[in-house]
């Protein structure tokens, strides 16, 4: 097992690891919208999930992986009426490679951000 941990990525909030690696399949923790410097970003669910994708591709890399190699992805949304915007940003990372996904909305997320996903990849 490997505790997967990169600076370019907020660091976690509590305690857990930005993700781990165990026999080459990468499980990340949920990544919300708080930049690097572990400041939230400001904006509707848009700019909310184009942050949490930048801390993927972080977390990812250090794991030795990417989008690509993703193979399921379980979001949280406090609102599903930003379904339809959330798509939109989703498919731009994942316009060709689909991976198995759950989206659920829940009543609250980690300081009251809007959207939290996981994923679980392959890695390299």
């Amino acid at each position: 097992m490997k505790i997967i941990q990169t600076n370019e990525a907020p660091q976690a909030i509590g305690p857990y690891s930005q993700g781990i690696v165990v026999n080459n399949v990468f499980y990340s923790s949920g990544q919300i919208p708080l930049q690097a410097d572990g400041t939230l970003v400001s904006g509707d669910i848009t700019v909310q999930t184009h942050q949490v994708f930048k801390n993927l591709q972080a977390v990812l890399n250090a794991a030795g992986s990417s989008f690509e190699q993703v193979v399921k992805t379980t979001v949280f949304l406090k609102d599903m009426n930003d379904f339809a915007a959330f798509n939109d940003v989703y498919s731009e990372y994942f316009h060709v490679h689909k991976p198995a996904r759950s989206c659920v909305e829940v009543a609250r997320l980690p300081k009251d951000v809007a959207v939290e996903i996981e994923v679980i990849a392959l890695t390299k």
